[in-house]
């Protein structure tokens, strides 16, 4: 990829954790000169600058995911700045930031960084947040965002389209999965309600009775949702799941006949394409079979999976997805985009009434009659980034084909990296993932050892990241601790897993060691 006018930047010599010398300008005086105007753009470039500088020296240096900084080491530092007292100088605030943040920060670009669902960041699209933060438009009406409101829909017509939700579908922007989760809750419970024929008076006998089926896998956002919506706190049903750890078919349906024999209104069967853990898509075509034969609302969580869209090799994983009425995205996991960048869509604009609020101040209704588009009328936020403009650059620049290569590269590597695991006689691997994730863990041979396996893992996790060496996940699986392998950096090889896998095997080893020898050691001689 090339970018027009692109500076390349070399590496500093420092370590990772040491601090880059001061230079550079001073900044704007008073307190009037720090706004962003007409008479301070050359301000803003020059300052800007130096940032940028900064942090593609710190990254371009960076030789672990992660300097193993705890919070008692970090907290005292923070705490004894006196925010009262400011440096006025942007040199010198760089310089402090860099002892705070910048020098201990984890680094999702490095690629033994194989945590959680954190992706590094396309370039494209950190031009996008630049423009957008200088700019400052809100989203929530045309007023504040002209182009924007047009871009942002422009967006969520071209992934409706991806999906195959049809001509009536539309969309918001959002924070991320739980907020999407959350929006798509809501109008899913005003559905089950107008469905019920429930008034105001009808509400509060309904709202208890309401029931949503999803996996046993399924993300811990859709019991907020039904918390923050309101219902009780047998609402969210989790389902058992097949051997691959996807939602059993079978189970559903007896779950949607059980609660119809008990008259307990299902509001939304919610599929997952991308389980946080494992990776793995449910049978979206049967369940989307079920719900339509049973009038029942389906809502699939592609938070993770929503790379498949753009995938050259992979799209048919996503089969059935064009049957859901309404669907999560989240650009800022497999588009390879800056926090916050996330969507619902839905199959019906319609529904989006449901969180539609007319302020006189804000967006009249009377501006629906000479069709003014508000984004406000769709949203649960009412300020809102313009977080639109960096899937635009992105898709501009770089476009989808070449979204959609990363990801079959990160799922590849996932692939590989199960088989270099599930040859290791050292190690438990549990299902293999449609996406990237792995989980594992380390297996001491049988005897005294193979009874401390979940201390020797918790243990090989924790040590792994104060080395800062590396960062993998945790999990339970069956009551077990597991470990586990997100892999969302095309750049991480299949020696780094290897690398990794024999860090894991070490600090293990250790700890079994050491337990196992004060063992003997507290025994009657």
């Amino acid at each position: 990829m090339r970018l027009q006018g692109q500076r390349v930047h070399s590496a500093r010599s420092e370590a990772a954790d040491g601090a880059p010398p001061s230079a550079g300008p001073a900044g704007p005086a008073g307190p009037r000169e720090q706004l962003l105007t007409n008479d301070t753009a050359a301000a803003y470039r020059q300052v800007l600058a130096e940032g940028v500088e900064r942090v593609a020296d710190r990254i371009a240096g960076t030789r672990h995911p992660f300097t193993g900084i705890t919070p008692a080491r970090l907290a005292p530092q923070v705490a004894g700045i006196d925010l009262d007292r400011p440096l006025g100088d942007v040199t010198a605030a760089l310089d402090e930031l860099d002892t705070v943040y910048l020098r201990d920060a984890v680094y999702f670009h490095h690629p033994r960084y194989l945590a959680h669902l954190n992706c590094p960041v396309v370039i494209p699209a950190l031009l996008g947040e630049a423009v957008l933060t200088a700019v400052n438009s809100s989203l929530d009406t045309w007023d504040q965002s002209a182009g924007g409101t047009l871009i942002e829909q422009r967006l969520i017509d071209w992934t409706a389209e991806r999906i195959g939700l049809g001509p009536a579908a539309d969309g918001i922007f959002t924070s991320g999965g739980t907020q999407s989760n959350l929006q798509a809750m809501l109008l899913a419970r005003e559905e089950a309600c107008l469905a019920a024929g429930a008034g105001a008076a009808e509400r509060a006998a309904l709202l208890p009775r309401l029931r949503i089926l999803t996996s046993e896998a399924g993300h811990f956002s859709i019991r907020k949702a039904a918390t923050l919506l309101g219902l009780s706190p047998e609402a969210v049903v989790p389902l058992a799941t097949d051997d691959r750890r996807r939602m059993s078919p079978a189970a559903l349906a007896r779950e949607l006949d059980r609660c119809r024999r008990e008259d307990l209104p299902v509001m939304a069967v919610v599929a997952t394409a991308g389980t946080t853990d494992f990776g793995t898509i449910d049978p979206l075509p049967e369940i989307a079979r079920q719900c339509a034969e049973a009038g029942v609302w389906l809502h699939v969580d592609a938070a993770y999976g929503c790379g498949l869209l753009v995938s050259p090799t992979r799209r048919h994983l996503l089969a059935g997805i064009e049957q859901a009425d309404s669907v999560t995205v989240d650009y800022h996991k497999s588009f390879f985009q800056p926090v916050s960048s996330s969507a619902l869509l839905v199959r019906d604009r319609v529904v989006l009434r449901h969180a539609t609020y007319h302020a006189d101040y804000l967006n009249p209704a009377r501006m629906v009659e000479q069709r003014i588009p508000n984004q406000v009328d769709k949203s649960l936020q009412t300020t809102r980034r313009f977080d639109a403009l960096k899937l635009w650059l992105t898709l501009r620049i770089m476009g989808a084909d070449g979204i959609g290569a990363l990801f079959d590269e990160v799922v590849d590597r996932a692939a590989g990296a199960w088989e270099l695991l599930e040859a290791d006689p050292r190690f438990e691997v549990v299902t293999r993932s449609q996406l990237s994730t792995v989980v594992f863990r380390y297996l001491p041979e049988p005897g005294p050892a193979r009874d401390l396996a979940d201390e020797a893992n918790l243990y090989a996790r924790e040590a792994l990241a104060a080395s800062g060496a590396a960062l993998v996940a945790g999990t339970r699986v069956d009551g077990r601790h597991y470990l586990k392998f997100t892999l969302l950096n095309p750049a991480t090889t299949l020696d780094d897993v290897a690398q990794v896998r024999d860090l894991i095997v070490t600090h293990a080893r250790q700890y079994l060691t050491e337990r196992l020898d004060r063992r003997l050691q507290c025994q009657p001689a």
